[in-house]
């Protein structure tokens, strides 16, 4: 049996190494990960009482338009209800878009160091992949917008960018928007959006009035903290979101996903101390990096790009030795590692063993 050729040389998704294989193999009792962007306080107390409260529901198939879920979002946000859609996170609305809207030979434009579950969805549906370099870690999008033809079909912005965690401004999206003709859509993913509070950061729900080929992607997976229920979703023009709908597998979210999701959208002090917490760690994160001579990318989301001058791999192996899991191997950028933000005692305690493994390697130098 044969694949499909196109999807042959595509790697599978590599997630954070976890935890349990860490201590396994370097006979480890504490390892902290900071490498899957992954909430450190948790989720919701209410988002956990409405998932017991949904254990004996769960011989019953979940409600695969998520209406409550739907009906909740829709007020919180103030759109239409036909204008939401949700998936098993983000990452399958990302799945769904491709499927619907891009046909072989299209063109889709990216970022070259992005979210590769862009690239990866578009390739499957034989597109042509055009990616346009970073500048200084964040979306050109003059440059983005000098590639659109007659054959874009889609245009994809993380923001903030995943992996650099820099933003592109309100000012800068909506002068690239006014460029952007009709026939392309535009997809704004906006997973870490609710941690940051810059008055220059576009709010892309807002911008929805004005412009029929966006989509906003958002997810309960960051902020949230409910990465392991897998449940995000995007907002868009009701045409948009009507033609992403008909590819949606049935019951794609569950039971649980959407309970606990409308119950942490109702928990708001919950995700202002996140938000707090997480705007401490990167003030004290790059006060660190700082004292250490490192350079860094700006930070808005709950992670930062920091390049620690030596080869990437290096890095994450000293750190792995000490508990540390991080994220390395980045193809424009190979002596960077992404650090999630996490508690302030893991974030001493990655410091601390990044201070010890940037030594060494000045030693073995």
């Amino acid at each position: 049996m044969q694949p499909k050729s196109n999807i042959v040389h595509l790697p599978v998704y590599q997630p954070g190494k976890p935890v349990e294989d860490v201590k396994r193999e370097l006979g480890l009792t504490e390892v902290i990960k900071l490498a899957s962007n992954e909430n450190p306080f948790g989720c919701s107390e209410q988002a956990k009482a409405a998932v017991v409260e949904e254990l004996s529901n769960f011989n019953i198939y979940p409600d695969g338009a998520s209406v409550e879920l739907t009906a909740a979002l829709a007020k919180e946000l103030q759109v239409e209800p036909n204008q939401i859609i949700f998936g098993t996170g983000s990452s399958e609305i990302i799945l769904m878009i491709n499927r619907a809207f891009i046909s072989p030979g299209d063109e889709t434009i990216m970022a070259d160091e992005t979210f590769p579950q862009y690239k990866h969805n578009a390739e499957i549906e034989n597109a042509r992949i055009v990616e346009v370099p970073l500048k200084e870690g964040k979306h050109d999008l003059p440059a983005m917008a000098a590639q659109i033809n007659d054959r874009t079909k889609i245009i994809w912005i993380c923001n903030p960018n995943n992996p650099t965690g820099t933003i592109v401004t309100l000012q800068e999206l909506t002068a690239f928007m006014q460029q952007v003709p009709a026939h392309v859509l535009v997809v704004l993913d906006e997973a870490y959006g609710e941690y940051i509070d810059d008055p220059e950061f576009p709010d892309g729900i807002q911008l929805l009035k004005e412009h029929r080929n966006l989509i906003v992607l958002r997810t309960f997976s960051k902020i949230y903290g409910l990465a392991a229920l897998r449940i995000g979703y995007g907002v868009g023009h009701p045409d948009v979101i009507r033609f992403t709908n008909q590819v949606r597998e049935p019951f794609n979210t569950s039971r649980a996903a959407q309970a606990a999701a409308k119950a942490a959208l109702a928990d708001k002090s919950f995700i202002a101390y996140c938000r707090d917490q997480n705007k401490q760690g990167l003030t004290y994160l790059s006060e660190q990096f700082d004292r250490l001579g490192l350079s860094y990318f700006p930070a808005y989301g709950n992670f930062m790009m920091v390049d620690v001058k030596r080869s990437s791999p290096e890095v994450f192996d000293g750190l792995l030795r000490r508990g540390i899991i991080s994220r390395p191997r980045w193809t424009y950028y190979p002596n960077h590692i992404r650090i999630t933000v996490g508690t302030r005692e893991q974030n001493e305690k990655f410091v601390a063993a990044l201070e010890q493994v940037l030594e060494e390697s000045a030693v073995q130098g």
